[in-house]
């Protein structure tokens, strides 16, 4: 039977991340769906500079497999012809903040110049990135917006 672990808390934000009416509380709720909705999402600063925004993911149980492991997301920007950001996603285990941020189990993307509007991505873990995974009540998806 599949899982699905979605965004649980918010976990460390001190970069300024807001939801979509700017609000910086529980913003986790605005990346918690089971399907896309893009009249709720999260978002950085407008000139973010290595701004980190962690989100806990639900607990689920060990699939005790190595496939199947994937992570979905979706992401975008602002403004056409705006200032180029860039976006790193990862999937962390054991993530407590920014001086112990547990390990890293996958880069999930790395996403040069994003576009305008919403994209949707997709990363499936390899068999060795979904074996390096012990606790999965401890995941955590770590996000980095950058203006280079």
């Amino acid at each position: 039977m599949a899982q699905y672990a979605r965004p649980s808390a918010d976990t460390y934000n001190s970069d300024g991340y807001t939801d979509q009416g700017g609000g910086s509380t529980n913003i986790y709720q605005s990346i918690d769906e089971s399907s896309y909705s893009d009249a709720d999402y999260i978002r950085s600063v407008l000139t973010p500079t290595s701004d980190v925004y962690v989100c806990a993911l639900s607990s689920v149980s060990d699939p005790l497999s190595s496939t199947g492991h994937t992570v979905r997301y979706r992401y975008g920007k602002d403004g056409a012809g705006g200032d180029q950001i860039d976006l790193t996603i990862q999937l962390r285990q054991g993530y407590v903040d920014e001086g112990t941020p547990g390990a890293l189990i996958a880069t999930v993307a790395t996403l040069t110049n994003i576009a305008d509007g919403f994209t949707a991505g997709s990363y499936n873990l390899s068999g060795a990135e979904a074996d390096a995974i012990t606790n999965y009540a401890s995941l955590f998806l770590r996000f980095v917006a950058n203006k280079p």
